[in-house]
């Protein structure tokens, strides 16, 4: 079995919502996108972090350099995300980003990110480096900007799921890729032989038995045409007194032995925490075709009281 591996970056990047100080607090609903995007012919990422909690909705806008140095972040609060449209600017190495967003025709499902009916924009220097939603014509004409020779690559995604014995979310697996029902069944309580299965558009793709002995491990699943590779974590559902959160990675690579040569060990308390994530990988692929195939997803999945 291999060790449960972080992901990004050769220095990482630590993807954090304001609770992550107090572990105890009760995690919000937060699913976290990151994007690889270009500055000036420069690689950097960009995090935009939903979230939905009993003040409302809102999200985030960071961007970090190669070196994983943050050049800015913009918090677009519950009461400035309530007027559902608008923009900031913002200075990052004595360069302007602009980020505009209108969500007043938004959809959404039960979590914090906009199903349709929005966009988001990131612009500099006149150039839309990243664009999220469906309403491409009405971004492009509010912010004047002119499309980047190359688009921006989905690298990452995380999120909180919620559930009693089954967790529910959308999923894919690469960037551009297609967006499947994924399904993760557990049940440990009350049973003699816990037992994990994971469906994707309700086929059985992974089924583990005699979980007590295999609460962690790896697998390698097969999702259109890729090979997946599968982490789960369900140590705190087995064994913790406290109603603690099982983890869940996803991970697809063009080449597996490339990314696992140079993976580095992480910490484990780290990864059950379901609001602090480290993204660390000190392995890069250059060429456009690995980067396209290289994805990671993880699913911080909570049980309901």
């Amino acid at each position: 079995m291999r060790d449960f591996p972080s992901c990004f970056g050769e220095n990482g990047v630590q993807v954090a919502d304001s609770s992550s100080s107090n572990a105890t607090k009760t995690a919000q609903n937060l699913v976290t996108c990151v994007y690889q995007c270009l500055l000036h012919g420069r690689s950097c990422l960009i995090t935009i972090l939903w979230s939905k909690n009993l003040m409302g909705q809102g999200f985030s806008v960071g961007i970090n350099d190669s070196e994983n140095q943050s050049l800015c972040k913009v918090d677009i609060k519950p009461w400035l995300f309530s007027k559902r449209k608008g923009s900031k600017s913002l200075e990052a190495n004595s360069s302007k980003i602009d980020i505009y967003w209108d969500l007043s025709s938004a959809k959404f499902g039960s979590g914090p990110e906009p199903l349709e009916g929005f966009y988001v924009g990131v612009v500099f220097d006149c150039q839309m480096v990243l664009l999220l939603g469906d309403l491409r014509k009405e971004a492009f004409k509010k912010t004047n900007a002119v499309p980047l020779p190359s688009s921006a690559i989905f690298i990452a995604k995380r999120e909180n799921i919620f559930g009693k014995k089954v967790f529910r979310t959308k999923a894919q697996f690469c960037d551009n890729g297609q967006i499947h029902d994924l399904m993760i069944e557990c049940d440990t309580i009350g049973v003699s032989d816990p037992f994990l299965v994971i469906r994707v558009d309700s086929k059985t793709v992974m089924q583990v038995k005699q979980l007590r002995w295999k609460f962690r491990g790896n697998h390698t699943i097969a999702v259109d045409g890729l090979a997946v590779e599968v982490f789960w974590d369900v140590y705190n559902w087995l064994f913790s007194t406290t109603l603690g959160n099982a983890v869940f990675l996803f991970k697809t690579c063009l080449s597996a032995e490339k990314l696992w040569a140079s993976h580095p060990l992480s910490d484990p308390n780290v990864l059950r925490d379901p609001n602090v994530v480290p993204w660390s990988c000190s392995q890069r692929f250059q060429d456009s075709q690995s980067q396209a195939l290289s994805f990671s997803l993880i699913l911080h999945a909570l049980k309901n009281e």
